[in-house]
């Protein structure tokens, strides 16, 4: 008898156990579901937006005229301070509510920044829908703070799933992304299963993965690892001058221009000049074609730094969109230019530098070295493992996200807890 009531406990925890992964196995489908829905008609509706905008070239002169509309829509919805996805960072670490008025909202305003040639990305977009969708389905079936942090995380990963088509980076990105060395391993379930439901859906509903083949590889030499390694410290270096301009950039226009009417409308007019300056749309929208280009060795030899010149203008004036594209962007454009003077494979240059941009501005190695795989096959593996880990250590402390805590140091086994800068 008293081994009996000795096991009671040990079988009613299993049964609690047992009913909470039922309970996120379904909420994780759910979200799947309505987020991936989303996902697949904001993909679309970036999508037409930029062939509209190729094929009419007059759109660009509109974009400052877009960013007033944008302007007034955040007013109108008495959102008069947008912290983008800063804000669901919080939402994870501090439980802060996230308005259903946001889900809209960025949805219209990143379309009209691509529609008018705004440099902006999507992904960092589609984070804050996700999340916004997840917390906001939370709130509406009760859940607890707790567990509204964890289908934040799941709303994350199923945007990010759907719009990028790597359900694997996606369900460790929203893990991993709030705390720098801690990962929230009680939102596994939940957040893999609605990134793989998001992603199948919104294939289902026509939208097409980023995929870059790397095909041909050269092997792991000690001379090729040196080569790919210097590659992905000069890429760190870079990523932590792409966020330093991206928040200085926003730092300036808000010092020098009190109105945020005025903010939009002045740098939607710097884009304006800047494309005529240099003469063609390389820089404009998300820029996929371009990352095309680099992968094929015909990229522009100034195109990363003219893409970051570009998106800092852009984003620091309000204009809405995301970081992780042009972060890409940069990396394969300058992966780009150092396989030509280094004669190296361009595509696994253009590999390891997006790989490594995108680990030095998030500081998540997990999800980058995931999104590689995702992206750009198995081939490279030693090359993007070693590009990250580089990556992740000499980027340091920087990142674009304010809200980001780095909980341990990435250089000694100790507990730090700061912010990046």
């Amino acid at each position: 008898m008293e081994d009996n009531k000795s096991l009671e406990p040990h079988y009613k925890h299993q049964i609690k156990r047992l009913r909470s992964t039922f309970k996120w196995l379904f909420l994780g489908i759910i979200v799947g579901l309505i987020v991936g829905a989303v996902g697949a008609a904001f993909f679309h509706g970036i999508k037409y937006a930029t062939a509209f905008r190729k094929s009419h070239s007059f759109m660009i002169w509109l974009l400052p005229f877009a960013g007033l509309l944008i302007v007034f829509l955040y007013r109108l919805s008495k959102e008069y301070v947008d912290t983008g996805t800063n804000l669901v960072i919080t939402t994870i670490s501090a439980g802060d509510h996230l308005p259903k008025r946001k889900i809209p909202l960025i949805f219209v305003a990143t379309i009209l920044t691509h529609l008018c040639g705004g440099s902006a990305g999507r992904e960092s977009a589609a984070l804050q829908l996700g999340g916004s969708i997840g917390h906001n389905i939370g709130e509406m079936i009760k859940l607890d703070e707790d567990d509204c942090k964890i289908i934040t995380m799941c709303g994350m990963s199923a945007a990010f799933a759907a719009l990028f088509g790597t359900p694997m980076a996606a369900a460790f990105l929203a893990m991993e992304i709030e705390s720098i060395g801690v990962m929230y391993y009680a939102a596994l379930i939940p957040c893999v299963v609605s990134a793989l439901v998001a992603s199948n859906l919104a294939k289902y509903l026509g939208t097409v993965p980023d995929v870059f083949a790397v095909t041909i590889v050269p092997n792991f030499t000690i001379d090729n690892a040196i080569k790919g390694a210097i590659l992905a410290v000069l890429c760190a270096l870079i990523s932590i001058m792409f966020c330093i301009v991206m928040k200085k950039s926003g730092e300036l226009y808000k010092k020098a221009f009190k109105n945020p009417y005025i903010r939009i409308f002045v740098g939607g007019c710097l884009v304006v000049l800047l494309t005529l300056l240099v003469g063609n749309n390389y820089y404009n929208g998300a820029g996929m074609d371009v990352i095309e280009l680099a992968t094929e060795g015909k990229a522009p030899y100034e195109a990363f730094f003219f893409k970051m010149v570009f998106t800092a203008v852009t984003m620091g004036a309000g204009f809405k969109g995301g970081e992780i594209i042009p972060a890409l962007y940069i990396g394969a454009t300058f992966g780009c230019l150092y396989s030509q003077i280094f004669g190296f494979n361009s595509a696994l240059c253009s590999a390891i530098g997006m790989g490594a941009l995108f680990c030095g501005i998030t500081n998540c190695p997990i999800s980058s070295l995931l999104l590689c795989f995702e992206m750009f096959g198995y081939n490279g593996m030693p090359y993007y493992l070693l590009a990250i880990a580089l990556s992740y250590t000499f980027s340091g402390y920087y990142g674009v996200y304010d809200s980001q805590k780095i909980m341990y140091s990435k250089f000694r086994n100790k507990y730090i807890n700061t912010t990046t800068k």
